[in-house]
């Protein structure tokens, strides 16, 4: 996030560096080209001056030395023209009449006038300054002054000029960036904090707190409202869990002298109507103490940690000798590939199994049970398969509550919470728990996990 933030906001301050930077780096270029030039101009009205007199008296050869000289001293061309485009003298033997830049001065040099300058001299534009004099007024022009001037030390100067501007916008920029990285370290880490945080209560850790002390007010007052929060959802947990415990503890004893009592009676029922009443109530209050195991266990839910690497070879080398002598005569076939290792719930993929093949095995009315894996995608999913009666879509919709039975599992022992307590677990694993219909006929239970080598 940090990161973000100052991609954020460090190209918003190089825009505002540019905004103001550019308008000044092209006043510069104005500048120093105009400067320029107005130097060039007063050398050329010098030199049109002189030539005006030369001329007069017809007398050039000191206007000639005067040029050469001044070729060799700043390295810049001058010539005197006169209006049939002849030189009349030079600073150099071949002096350019032909350049365009040069044809364009001489010609409104002759109409009277003064050619005007380009406004700017880009440090990328490797021309040349020409500036051209005429020499007399309006109609009584007889010559013009021609100078080449060449423009590498006004482009190095620019370029200098425009180095200092970044180097003075490069500074506060550096400054803001400096100040805005421990800025945002300040603002975010109770955010960082907080999502820490948050991350722990959801992996059940429901002691984990936000410091209450730094950061800005209003991300506290955040703080202090989440601690609350979590204080609250964790009394309420609590309350509930010992609830469920108090109750479960309370009742078994009672439920453990009930059946004992429902037991003793036994013998002293003589009669058909009164024994099939004592079997009646003995199997109540046996599915009473069901009843509190299973909320018991569906209650240890909250606590649920996160996955872990499970490997499912381990895990079936310890369960399968059990499903075979709970499956009796119904087959049991296994295909799982080896070394295959999941995200799974601790401890807790073992018992999600047991349900599972416990459920086709006594309710199902199948002859064959399959349990096979497959990767698909991102996930790898264990299916537990049998070819019995299956149920409706209406009924697998329903399965996965609490306490819900099909109507013709009425008097089969059991509680309802089976498959809904191993969703719960499959699903605070990262995973979900799918009933399909099997083909041609049955039911496909699936649990799909995230395989070890992924995040959970």
């Amino acid at each position: 996030m940090l990161r973000r933030l100052l991609v954020l906001l460090v190209p918003l301050l190089v825009a505002l560096v540019a905004a103001l930077g550019v308008p000044l780096g092209f006043a510069v270029a104005q500048r120093e080209s105009q400067e320029t030039y107005l130097d060039r101009l007063a050398d050329a009205g010098r030199f049109a001056s002189l030539a005006e007199n030369a001329l007069a008296s017809d007398r050039l050869t000191a206007l000639r030395e005067e040029l050469v000289r001044y070729d060799e001293l700043y390295g810049i061309a001058a010539a005197l023209v006169g209006t049939d485009h002849d030189v009349v003298a030079a600073s150099r033997q071949e002096f350019d009449l032909d350049d365009p830049e040069v044809a364009a001065g001489l010609k409104t040099a002759f109409s009277g006038y003064r050619g005007e300058p380009d406004q700017f001299i880009w440090p990328w534009e490797r021309v040349d300054l020409v500036v051209v004099e005429p020499v007399g007024r309006d109609s009584e022009v007889v010559a013009a002054v021609v100078t080449v001037s060449p423009t590498g030390s006004l482009r190095s100067a620019i370029l200098r000029q425009w180095g200092v501007l970044a180097l003075i916008g490069l500074v506060p920029l550096l400054a803001v960036v400096a100040g805005a990285w421990p800025m945002s370290r300040w603002v975010l880490r109770p955010v960082r904090r907080l999502d820490e945080v948050t991350a722990a209560v959801a992996g059940g850790e429901l002691d984990a707190r936000v410091d209450e002390v730094g950061g800005p007010p209003e991300l506290r007052r955040l703080a202090a409202s989440f601690n609350a929060m979590v204080d609250v959802v964790g009394r309420a947990l609590r309350r509930q869990r010992a609830f469920v415990a108090d109750a479960s503890h309370q009742l078994r004893n009672p439920l453990a002298s009930l059946r004992l009592a429902v037991d003793n009676v036994a013998p002293h029922v003589t009669d058909e109507a009164g024994r099939e009443a004592q079997r009646i109530a003995a199997e109540e209050a046996e599915e009473m103490g069901r009843v509190l195991d299973a909320l018991l266990a569906a209650t240890r839910l909250d606590s649920a940690s996160a996955a872990e690497p499970v490997d499912v070879d381990g895990l079936l080398t310890t369960r399968v000798p059990g499903w075979r002598a709970l499956a009796g005569g119904i087959a049991l076939d296994l295909d799982v590939p080896p070394a295959l290792r999941v995200l799974a719930p601790p401890g807790g993929l073992g018992s999600v199994l047991d349900e599972l093949v416990g459920n086709a095995v006594r309710l199902s009315g199948a002859t064959r049970v399959r349990l096979w894996a497959e990767r698909t995608g991102d996930h790898v999913e264990l299916h537990v398969t049998d070819n019995g009666t299956g149920l409706t879509p209406d009924e697998r919709t329903a399965a996965l509550s609490r306490f819900w039975r099909a109507p013709r599992h009425q008097n089969v022992p059991g509680t309802g919470l089976g498959l809904s307590i191993c969703a719960e677990l499959v699903e605070s694993a990262g995973g979900e728990l799918l009933l399909r219909p099997a083909d041609p006929h049955g039911l496909d239970a699936v649990v799909r996990l995230a395989p070890a080598d992924h995040e959970p």
